[in-house]
């Protein structure tokens, strides 16, 4: 008989991922059906699944900088960028392979992150937004002035990864090169936060000034986060660069900061899962929301012309209304749900 409550009595079993048997059966039986999932859809819809992978890779990135550290970010979208163009450099400028140009791109985009963190030591709270910010419209303006590197207004197109011969070139056979990579960031970055650098960054996000009395020191970790973060966020850009074999700098705008800033709120900050939750919330809700105007089309046509006037204003209408309501974000929620079947049937 297995009784309800919380029963690790070791701090090894209390730091382990996956804690009970029954996230133990559910996480592989998850990962088969994301195996199996690009025969069960197609089109469109694999499209989705394929950036929900690329895209929650990106959160995961930033709910480190922003979530774990406490630093704010509005530049993700540039350093998204940074390693998107690092990557078409790389194989379509250069010649070399896919396998070279993905890492190549996280380096690349890492030292760009850091760069942009040094202002971190002095600056916090809203006036490191600006300067993040700030990292966002200079970024852009070197995509399109760089023509030798970035093909400036033209941009560049980007072949597909191949090995021995065979090229990815579809987006089932392109999904599972994704996944896995996606799957090993995600698993870095959740053991990550039980280091002692990861704790470290928890640190420094909850109490800075307590943390630097304890001996940590606040610019090394903070540039480190940086660092991390603009790691992730490089490997997802030449993801999602790969994956529209096109590159351009319209494609990473101020715009794809916000939304990346969206996911981490909505999935939860300081949350791996959130990141994930965030990153399916806010790729298929436009989806949804068009859905829905096309149904409403059929038997009420003024309104559907006026909701697709409106579309961009409903989808942050609905982002606010959620932040309104759940504040904490999906995790929190999840949280609420794991503890009610944890302590089923009591209400305690």
């Amino acid at each position: 008989m297995q009784y309800c409550g919380d029963f690790r009595t070791t701090y090894q079993k209390d730091m382990e991922i996956f804690k009970t048997p029954f996230l133990k059966i559910c996480i592989p039986v998850f990962l088969l059906f994301l195996l199996v999932l690009p025969y069960m859809i197609k089109g469109e819809y694999l499209w989705i699944a394929l950036q929900i992978l690329i895209a929650s890779i990106g959160a995961v990135g930033l709910n480190i900088l922003t979530g774990y550290t406490g630093q704010i970010s509005l530049g993700q979208g540039a350093f998204l960028g940074v390693g998107a163009y690092t990557s078409a450099y790389v194989t379509a400028k250069m010649g070399l392979s896919f396998w070279v140009g993905v890492p190549a791109a996280g380096f690349v985009t890492a030292m760009a992150g850091m760069v942009f963190g040094i202002p971190s030591l002095r600056l916090k709270g809203l006036y490191l937004a600006i300067a993040t910010l700030a990292s966002q419209f200079i970024l852009e303006w070197v995509f399109v002035r760089w023509e030798p590197v970035t093909g400036g207004s033209h941009g560049l197109l980007v072949p597909r990864p191949s090995i021995a011969g065979y090229t990815f070139s579809t987006d089932r056979s392109y999904y599972y090169i994704v996944l896995v990579i996606a799957v090993l960031m995600i698993l870095f970055a959740a053991n990550l936060m039980r280091t002692r650098t990861g704790r470290a960054f928890m640190a420094v996000r909850d109490h800075y000034i307590s943390a630097e009395i304890m001996g940590i020191n606040l610019f090394k970790y903070r540039l480190i986060s940086f660092g991390i973060s603009s790691f992730y966020a490089g490997v997802a850009g030449a993801l999602f660069g790969h994956s529209v074999k096109y590159v351009a700098s319209e494609h990473f705008n101020i715009g794809v900061s916000v939304v990346y800033l969206a996911m981490v709120i909505v999935g939860g900050l300081g949350s791996i899962i959130g990141s994930i939750f965030g990153a399916v919330f806010m790729i298929l809700l436009p989806k949804l929301v068009s859905t829905m105007t096309d149904m409403m089309a059929a038997d009420y046509p003024s309104i559907a012309r006026l909701a697709i006037s409106f579309e961009q204003g409903i989808f942050g209408l609905i982002i606010i209304l959620f932040l309104i309501y759940e504040p904490d974000g999906l995790a929190h929620r999840w949280k609420q749900v794991k503890g009610y079947w944890k302590l089923y049937p009591f209400s305690y």
